[in-house]
């Protein structure tokens, strides 16, 4: 049996970040963006797009994406991919909600690949 075992911290609350906006999380040497979308559902990517390392966190909330604010680049928010024609990923990390407390475990990131 490979159980996953999830270390899951907690960051905020729901209420700390705007509808369609960002907050940062600082872990070691990496800067993580909590996302809020319109319909609440929360999302963390690394806070650097794949193109030119520009703050996803500073950019455009919308469709369940987040577009860089240097270059336009769309990034999903659940996976971290570049949509359209352009190519790359940034780490996504798996998010939990509970009571509006919002949790993140950055021990498991989608990887970028």
């Amino acid at each position: 049996m490979n159980a996953e075992i999830r270390n899951w911290i907690q960051i905020g609350s729901l209420e700390d970040i705007p509808r369609q906006g960002a907050r940062c999380v600082k872990t070691g040497g990496m800067t993580v963006a909590v996302f809020r979308t319109a319909k609440d559902d929360v999302f963390a990517l690394e806070d650097k797009c794949p193109h030119k390392k520009g703050p996803l966190s500073q950019g455009i909330v919308h469709d369940g994406c987040v577009t860089c604010p240097l270059h336009n680049w769309v990034i999903s928010l659940e996976t971290g991919t570049a949509q359209g024609a352009d190519e790359g990923r940034t780490l996504a990390f798996p998010v939990r909600l509970e009571d509006s407390r919002i949790y993140i475990d950055l021990s498991h990131s989608h990887e970028a690949v």
